[in-house]
């Protein structure tokens, strides 16, 4: 099929008006947008551009299918991880060797007791193209299993029970729910969050009583305010219920006591513009975690109340304009905090009665975070620890003694040996004299001789940060000679919240400047070579690559741009989209004229240009409820249509997944296979 395919697919140009507050633009191929997914001209297309990518790398295949072989030869497929204890049970999540899909399960009193199998995902798999849990949760007394699952990739999960005792999977099912989900202290109830089907927010907060007619659910709360996206959670303690609401920059929480028949909420503190919190339970009191008069966030303690003044806040752990606290866990004795620091993820001890300290760790670039962490009586801390050269590590720290326990590394089977890698942390400085981080890691034998090939990668957005962490499937590129990079460029919290906000809304730019300086830092400093420079982002990373393509592309032999967001100004004018109206915060909104007139200025569809452009492999998902389809094919479409050059633009669209792809532990890896095939195929590598 693919070789009477030899010429790109050439869409169609049918003029369209988007119109706006400030006038309108014409868009060539908005009909490719299809809501329902249906349109048989739409789909034709699509299926076109994977046969064109198909032929197009068809030469590529024995590497790819190398690459693939390679990769999940590193794979301990009979895996599984460590376990926790909770209410009496040890859980753990295991594989098993050939198969796709966790099986989770528990052992009562010891893990070396029986197990027990909560569910097995491979046979709920069994009949469909994708599957995915999104959450689950065991009731309170230990009898009841709550799970969603995703048959789809568009995140509506449909809600399913089973009961533990007979191993009954029970009916009806509750379909278009969040992955978010509260028992109640009975163990008859349970709240769950149901979307709108438009835009696939979560809005209404909902109560199902087991053995009841769902479409008789009573309403707890609904959310009137679509810049806000809304979910439930347990307490720790397991005495509270949750209902928290957060946008880009406010929060609200309200609570419950999971015991009360009535379930009668109350705020903690109304949302208000700038200030963001996060609640927990411990003793009498709620542990807060705040930006109130805190850029980078302070923990306070306060009593249970509502409306709580203030002024009453105890504080825990104090302000530091250097330390970023992104998220905190409490324990009897001590609290702990994942922060931080230099560029670093770190964790940080808070004694109840005592003086702060750091859990400490040797490596140049490395990341350290809180993991499963149930129990509230215990001196135990479980962190992972992770970094370019060390694959993912489990410890128990012993907070009283300061000693931590090795409970597992990840296992990477073959040849692997952590000694024949290096990692580096160095700083780069952006064109408005900020100093960029920059974690890279290499082979031990890499000579800094201007020769070799760069894979820079980067986020840059929402303040989420892009930890230095392990890859396995990475050590392809290191043992074939690529260097690696992660810019942490401004729009992430790297460098603390003020990193964050210098690279969203009018400051948006800052981002893209900081990729393309790093570039050029890392080209002059001799660790690659100017015309063998790749790059990857990935969703607002596909923003990324887009923005650099049109203003930097020359400095980039290929890109990669994973289910990229490249249509910011369409997107961004209609709240019918999922997540759009949720996003003004970030970019702001363009019914405004400034921030319409500053989008416009970066949009990567809107500033196509004739000019020539790199090797372009562009990812999707037909069912991606994040970033829909329809982005990055226009976007394709109007490059093919413009660019100069005869560097291949290549579509590649996942009919059966959504924004993160296929589902299945080692289909995953196909997918990588395939981008990595393409870039060591651009920068001249061709085994």
């Amino acid at each position: 099929m693919t070789e009477s395919i030899p010429n790109p697919p050439i869409a169609a140009v049918r003029p369209h008006a988007v119109e706006s507050p400030h006038g309108q633009r014409i868009d060539p191929y908005y009909w490719l947008r299809d809501d329902e997914r249906a349109d048989p001209q739409v789909l034709a297309y699509l299926r076109e551009e994977n046969a064109y990518r198909e032929h197009t790398m068809a030469a590529l295949k024995p590497l790819e299918n190398a690459l693939y072989e390679e990769i999940i030869a590193r794979l301990k497929q009979d895996d599984s991880t460590v376990p926790y204890r909770k209410s009496g049970y040890w859980y753990n999540t295991r594989y098993e060797t050939g198969k796709e899909h966790p099986i989770f399960a528990r052992r009562k009193d010891s893990p070396d007791a029986p197990e027990e199998i909560l569910l097995d995902a491979n046979l709920l798999a069994a009949s469909h193209d994708y599957y995915q849990i999104g959450a689950l949760e065991v009731s309170p007394d230990s009898n009841w299993l709550a799970f969603c699952e995703d048959t789809v990739g568009r995140r509506q999960y449909t809600l399913r029970f089973k009961n533990l005792k007979s191993g009954e999977l029970h009916t009806p099912s509750i379909s278009n729910i969040e992955a978010d989900l509260a028992w109640t202290a009975d163990n008859r109830a349970l709240l769950y969050v149901e979307k709108d089907p438009e835009t696939l927010l979560g809005i209404f907060v909902k109560k199902h009583v087991l053995g009841e007619d769902s479409t008789r659910d009573m309403l707890v709360f609904e959310q009137t305010d679509k810049s806000f996206y809304t979910g439930v959670s347990k307490s720790k303690s397991d005495g509270y219920i949750f209902i928290h609401m957060e946008s880009t920059l406010s929060s609200e929480w309200r609570y419950a006591r999971a015991d009360d028949p009535a379930l009668r909420f109350e705020v903690f503190l109304p949302r208000e513009p700038d200030h963001e919190y996060e609640l927990e339970h411990l003793g009498d009191s709620f542990i807060v975690r705040s930006n109130w008069h805190a850029r980078n966030f302070r923990l306070v303690r306060t009593p249970i109340a509502p409306n709580v003044d203030r002024a009453r806040w105890i504080e825990v752990v104090a302000h530091r304009d250097d330390v970023l606290i992104e998220d905190f866990d409490v324990f009897e004795r001590f609290i702990a905090l994942s922060v931080r620091s230099g560029g670093l993820s770190k964790i940080c001890i808070k004694p109840l009665h005592g003086e702060e300290f750091f859990i400490a760790c040797e490596e140049a670039a490395y990341s350290a975070t809180m993991s499963i962490n149930p129990e509230i009586n215990t001196e135990l801390l479980r962190y992972v620890y992770s970094s370019l050269t060390t694959p993912n590590t489990v410890y128990d720290y012993d907070v009283g003694t300061r000693q931590q326990l090795l409970r597992k590394r990840d296992p990477v089977l073959g040849s692997f040996d952590p000694a024949n890698y290096r990692t580096e942390l160095l700083f780069a400085a952006a064109r408005d004299g900020a100093r960029v981080p920059i974690s890279l890691v290499y082979r031990s034998d890499f000579k800094r001789d201007g020769t070799a090939a760069l894979l820079q990668y980067a986020y840059g957005a929402y303040g989420l940060s892009m930890d230095p962490v392990f890859s396995s499937a990475r050590l392809s590129l290191l043992d074939r000679g690529v260097v690696f990079a992660i810019a942490h460029v401004r729009g992430g919290q790297e460098m603390g919240r003020a990193w964050y906000d210098a690279g969203r809304q009018l400051h948006k730019k800052n981002t893209f400047n900081d990729f393309i300086d790093a570039t050029r830092a890392l080209v002059a400093q001799g660790y690659a070579a100017a015309d063998r420079v790749l790059a990857m982002g990935g969703s607002a990373g596909g923003l990324l690559m887009g923005a650099i393509a049109n203003m930097g592309g020359e400095h980039y032999r290929a890109i990669v741009a994973q289910v990229p967001f490249v249509d910011v100004v369409t997107t961004m004018l209609d709240d019918s989209i999922p997540l759009t109206s949720n996003e003004y915060d970030e970019w702001g909104n363009p019914r405004e004229v400034e921030y319409y007139a500053y989008m416009l200025e970066y949009s990567p569809y809107d500033n196509v240009a004739a000019q020539a452009y790199p090797a372009l492999l562009v990812t999707t998902g037909l069912w991606d409820s994040q970033v829909q389809y329809y982005e990055p094919a226009k976007w394709v479409a109007k490059l093919r249509a413009a660019k100069t050059d005869d560097h291949p633009v290549l579509l590649h669209v996942e009919m059966e997944a959504g924004h993160g792809g296929k589902s299945g532990r080692f289909q995953r890896y196909r997918e990588i296979a395939m981008e990595y095939a393409f870039l060591l195929d651009q920068c001249g590598i061709d085994e």
